[in-house]
């Protein structure tokens, strides 16, 4: 496989530590609210990349951290803990808020298809390593304590900028707020933040009692289950710049040499070509599509419409169009399930690989896919055939309708598009064929007159 580093910039050859086996990090949800559609774009980036791998005949080895403490409300280490404030609105413990959104967290990915990583690790069941990983920095001289918690000292780490290559004299000479007048540098970060009495969720430690920051946690539970150094590190792009930048600087500090050989990033989800964010109520959740008459699998074919590296618009056109492509494409199965001709699907076959071996090229992938269903011969060998590519794209191609009866009103749009047919008025009939697609209906023409599935 080729993917793309960030930290290179480059497509590269991608060849893991140990033979046929990929160790990866991926940063998980912080479980203080639902996760919406573009957090859910990210995730699926992730599932991509491991069933590619799988298919290429490496096995991944995967950790997901589940944030349930230390992430403030602001990427300077401001502010409320998002999981207290949350808890206050809420009126519920911090623990109570993890438990309830780690488990929605959880129905939402599977409901996606999501395979689940071998580990998904809580933060505060790690509490006790990542105050060693603290100290161990301190001891080195990269950490230093002021009023309101321990930071990490940028200037004392070479590599800093690597990842996102920032300029930090720029950055710093152009900063017109210091928002923490004690930090030697408006970069540095908290390693470990002092906790006010009335704050619920805080811990002893050598520095009084308290809580990680939020990049602490990322490092140490990697170091602990993927070891010194692991083959790829994932993430949305909004992590380059500082949490991700964050964890190179303290775990590289702390190891003395490189913890990741490649680090991979998917792109944003646009609403409208727009910015997805609560004040603007377009950070839609899988409930909110699925009220809609969407399914989940209905917003994965979406997704795997666009590379993982470029930005994805959303809207409910697309999500239309979405619905009824894979509608579609569930018809084409049905037809070769029951099919008997024999074909060559070699060429078939090397494309699809060559696509996801290329940097994970899903939508080529699924073009190869639209290209093997749609040839006129019915067969068995294509239905397997696309079973297997499913096993990449994971689009549950092995969960065909079953034939039903239809009621008069459907009757009634089929007889009319048979006479626009008849008619040679072929607009009318794909208006309503797409018409029936978005009601479950979907039909195929055969020489034996239509065939007729529903697919619920």
């Amino acid at each position: 496989m080729k993917i793309y580093n960030t930290l290179t910039r480059k497509k590269e050859e991608f060849v893991p530590i140990n033979e046929n086996r990929v160790s990866m990090y991926c940063c998980g949800p912080t479980v203080y609210s639902f996760a919406h559609i573009g957090n859910m774009r990210t995730y699926l980036f992730m599932d991509w990349l491991c069933r590619s791998m799988r298919f290429c005949g490496i096995e991944p080895f995967t950790v997901m951290n589940i944030t349930d403490v230390g992430h403030l409300v602001s990427d300077a280490d401001e502010g409320e803990d998002k999981m207290e404030k949350s808890a206050r609105e809420k009126q519920k413990s911090p623990y109570e808020i993890a438990d309830e959104y780690t488990a929605a967290f959880f129905s939402d990915i599977d409901s996606l298809n999501i395979l689940r990583p071998q580990l998904c690790p809580k933060v505060t069941d790690h509490i006790p390593e990542m105050i060693e990983f603290v100290q161990v920095l301190l001891d080195k001289g990269y950490g230093y304590e002021i009023s309101d918690g321990i930071y990490f000292d940028i200037s004392k780490f070479d590599g800093y900028g690597k990842l996102s290559r920032i300029n930090l004299d720029e950055q710093q000479a152009g900063a017109r707020v210091e928002i923490n007048p004690e930090k030697r540098h408006t970069a540095d970060f908290a390693l470990w933040k002092h906790a006010p009495k009335e704050h619920i969720m805080q811990w002893k430690s050598p520095w009084g009692m308290g809580y990680p920051g939020w990049h602490i946690e990322c490092s140490t539970l990697a170091k602990k289950y993927l070891g010194d150094i692991f083959d790829i590190h994932t993430g949305g792009v909004d992590h380059i710049p500082i949490h991700h930048e964050n964890e190179i600087a303290q775990s590289e500090a702390y190891l003395g040499h490189p913890f990741v050989n490649t680090w991979m990033h998917g792109e944003f989800m646009l609403v409208n070509n727009g910015k997805m964010s609560k004040s603007l109520n377009n950070n839609f959740l899988i409930s909110d599509l699925e009220q809609k008459g969407y399914t989940p699998m209905h917003f994965r074919y979406f997704c795997a419409n666009a590379h993982y590296r470029s930005k994805l618009n959303f809207t409910w056109d697309g999500m239309e169009s979405a619905k009824t492509s894979y509608n579609r494409l569930i018809n084409q199965m049905q037809l070769h399930s029951e099919g008997s001709d024999d074909v060559m699907l070699d060429e078939f076959l090397a494309n699809f690989t060559e696509a996801v071996r290329d940097d994970l090229n899903i939508p080529k992938a699924l073009g190869v896919l639209w290209s093997m269903v749609r040839l006129p011969q019915k067969s068995r060998k294509i239905y397997d055939m696309a079973l297997l590519f499913d096993e990449v794209l994971g689009l549950k191609l092995n969960e065909l309708p079953k034939a039903e009866s239809i009621d008069d009103a459907v009757k009634a749009l089929i007889e009319k598009r048979q006479t626009a047919r008849q008619n040679k008025n072929f607009g009318e009939a794909d208006r309503i064929r797409d018409e029936l697609s978005g009601m479950g209906i979907l039909i195929e023409d055969t020489k034996d007159g239509v065939k007729i599935i529903r697919n619920s």
